[in-house]
């Protein structure tokens, strides 16, 4: 690589006498020991290998946007001189570590994801994105699943989404969506929620959201809890390996817990009873030890195959099926910490796309290249200057040193007189890190640029309909029908009747003539007998797409509610509670009142709460206790309708002893989620394994007779 004319030396050293000058600079005590011998870095510790120039399209091309050393040393400069977030505003966040997999060099050259001895900090933050900080947890909205490593070569965020889609295709409609989705802006409503007009007025306009608007009417977008969601980072991106050889690249992360869902009433009684169902469920989770895993991988794409699709690798509201391109596995990551200080941490944590590091490089996704910016442009406005990199929650692990100074919130004490740099006076201190040295300093992936500057959207991101019928047709019949009522109850809540016809007409219709006959029906929509209908995807179905890819190994930290009531029997009490310690699950006794209740032998069974204080939408199956109480049990309100409400949700339910008379007496259709004997050692190993398929989806039919 031919050297910079520019930083071959620093103008003037060779004729100066060095010794001199340093002699001079500590008799004045104006020397910067703090970065003497220290590389020059970014704000967030990234060794900059070339401080001279901004990147730019070509040798004579304008500047490009995602030059993120420029920005943020412009940035801070604009502001040297001296309010919640606007989407996501409803997040919750914890501590971890990310390992590496050995053999990730043959992708890249990124220290944290090649050395498989090093356990890499992380801070995850997961978000609602439409209702602010005192919005409800489950609400249907798609989850935001953003990632900070704090690895040695400086801060990498990997922010995204638990939907590998969006809903725009460029950066410059995202204005436009957050204003559409966000409550209406004559009345403030509604909270947290897509279902009314100006929603459905934008996507019912713009055709590219279908994808993306299919995702977040699914199961997807009403998760059972935080640590039950895949993550995604939507966009694809390059790693680049220490031969300078470029790969393209989606990520993914799975949770080991598997993935699960909240039915929609269950999602909508939590929301009043416990709107902080999530965030307390993560708590939880993680202060008895159940740390949540997930395992990141990534989907590979050669360079020459950059074209080879029906879609367009740089099209946000598109993603790769499994059946193309495998995920292959990079690491894991585990949350095992809580915060200790809501605002210090999961307020003031700073997430921008354009923190990234050696070895990962950007794409020109129209929608990142408007990201790169747009995130710090924010964290400018939130956090109060451009020095929000120095908070803790946001500061790296690594050194980090520049000539960046003052602003508002300026927590280092600066020394030394040659803020600038090339300069004599420090000689040179911080300096560049050429790229070609080991450890270098970051060097952008030099991608060929041949052009016209232009305004236009690429032919190749034409096609909006086709990655919408292959999410809707990859899904389960359950998860289908669940599309299909909340298409149903969205729309009935937009008072336009112009838009909910634009959007089956004209959107569901180019999806999928099934699907849009289905919701018109209930709409009292006609459509015509020349409905469109789009042309098919290479791939018809994606077997990944479907929640029911993902059920979990085992049973750990699952919930179980345990009914009693007094002359409760102990052994079943003690079979359960013994089963669930061996299964790491969670099993709650729940009593009448919250004091404790006697067993046959009068005996104290303490309990852990109160069954109208712990309602069945809390927990991820029920048991009914046997004992000499079944008057008792019958004409207890609370625990029919508990009962009654567990079954509606298509919950597991063990009816132990004389409560399987219960089955009749509440007349509940008897199936393979009801299970009834003596003996919970019986019926464990059934019971175990119902609760890890989450749901009795083969019971939603007859549930639906049971009252809301």
């Amino acid at each position: 690589m031919k050297k910079n004319p520019q930083t071959s030396q620093v103008a003037g050293t060779d004729s100066l006498d060095k010794q001199n000058i340093n002699e001079k600079n500590k008799q004045l005590d104006l020397n910067r020991s703090d970065a003497s011998e220290q590389a020059l870095t970014t704000n967030h510790g990234v060794k900059i290998a070339d401080n001279q120039n901004s990147l730019k399209s070509s040798v004579r091309g304008s500047t490009l946007l995602e030059d993120f050393i420029l920005r943020e040393k412009i940035t801070h400069f604009d502001h040297e001189r001296i309010p919640e977030r606007i989407v996501h505003a409803r997040g919750v966040g914890a501590h971890g570590y990310f390992e590496a997999y050995p053999g990730n060099e043959k992708f890249t050259k990124a220290g944290f994801l090649t050395n498989t001895s090093v356990q890499t900090p992380i801070f995850v933050r997961f978000s609602t994105v439409q209702g602010p900080r005192g919005s409800a947890d489950t609400v249907r909205d798609i989850r935001g699943f953003a990632i900070k490593f704090y690895t040695q070569e400086g801060n990498f965020d990997l922010v995204g989404n638990n939907a590998p889609v969006f809903f725009i295709q460029d950066g410059i409609k995202f204005p436009d969506f957050v204003h559409a989705v966000k409550p209406e802006p004559h009345t403030e409503i509604p909270t947290g929620a897509s279902a009314h007009d100006t929603f459905w007025d934008f996507v019912s306009l713009v055709p590219e959201s279908a994808h993306a608007v299919m995702w977040a009417m699914s199961d997807r977008a009403i998760p059972r809890n935080l640590r039950s969601i895949q993550g995604f980072g939507v966009h694809t991106f390059r790693l680049i390996d220490a031969n300078n050889k470029a790969v393209f690249v989606k990520f993914h992360w799975t949770p080991k817990q598997g993935c699960a869902q909240l039915v929609w009433d269950e999602a909508q009684k939590l929301a009043g009873k416990d709107p902080d169902f999530h965030r307390r469920d993560l708590y939880e989770a993680i202060e008895a030890g159940n740390y949540p895993e997930w395992e990141l991988g990534i989907q590979v794409i050669a360079e020459a195959d950059e074209m080879k699709f029906d879609f367009d690798l740089l099209d946000p509201t598109k993603l790769i099926p499994e059946e193309l391109v495998p995920v292959t596995p990079i690491g894991k990551f585990v949350l095992n910490r809580n915060i200790d200080n809501f605002f210090a941490e999961t307020e003031q944590v700073a997430f921008c796309p354009g923190h990234i590091v050696p070895g990962i490089d950007f794409t020109n996704d129209p929608l990142l290249q408007a990201r790169l910016f747009s995130y710090t442009d924010t964290q400018l406005s939130r956090l109060g200057g451009p020095n929000f990199h120095q908070i803790p929650i946001n500061k790296p692990v690594c050194p980090f040193h520049n000539n960046q100074r003052d602003g508002i919130h300026q927590h280092t004490i600066h020394r030394g007189q040659a803020a600038y740099q090339p300069n004599s006076i420090d000689n040179n201190w911080p300096a560049e890190t050429p790229a070609a040295a080991e450890n270098g300093g970051f060097e952008s992936y030099q991608e060929r640029i041949d052009g016209h500057k232009i305004r236009q959207r690429s032919e190749s991101f034409s096609d909006h309909f086709s990655q919408a019928r292959l999410y809707f047709q990859s899904l389960a019949p359950h998860e289908q029908k669940h599309v299909v009522d909340a298409y149903v109850f969205e729309l009935s809540k937009v008072e336009r009747v112009h838009i909910r016809e634009r959007e089956v007409l004209e959107v569901l219709c180019n999806i999928d003539l099934d699907l849009a006959q289905q919701v018109a029906d209930q709409l009292g929509i006609k459509i015509p007998a020349n409905a469109q209908k789009n042309k098919q995807a290479s791939v018809q179905t994606s077997a990944k797409l479907s929640l029911e890819a993902f059920n979990p190994e085992d049973i750990k930290a699952k919930k179980i509610a345990v009914l009693v009531h007094d002359d409760v029997n102990q052994s079943n009490i003690d079979a359960i509670q013994a089963w669930a310690k061996a299964e790491g699950a969670v099993a709650e006794i729940l009593t009448p009142k919250p004091a404790p209740v006697l067993n046959t032998d009068k005996a104290e069974v303490p309990s852990d709460g109160m069954q109208k204080a712990e309602p069945s939408i809390a927990y991820d199956a029920v048991i009914i206790v046997d004992g000499d109480n079944y008057d008792v049990a019958i004409q207890d309100g609370v625990t029919k309708h508990y009962l009654l409400e567990a079954y509606k949700h298509l919950k597991p339910i063990v009816f132990l002893g004389d409560k399987s008379q219960l089955l009749d007496d509440l007349n509940l259709v008897k199936d393979e989620g009801t299970l009834a004997d003596q003996d919970f050692s019986a019926v464990k190993d059934h019971f175990k394994k119902l609760i890890r398929l989450h749901r009795i989806w083969a019971r939603e039919a007859a549930a639906e007779a049971i009252p809301a």
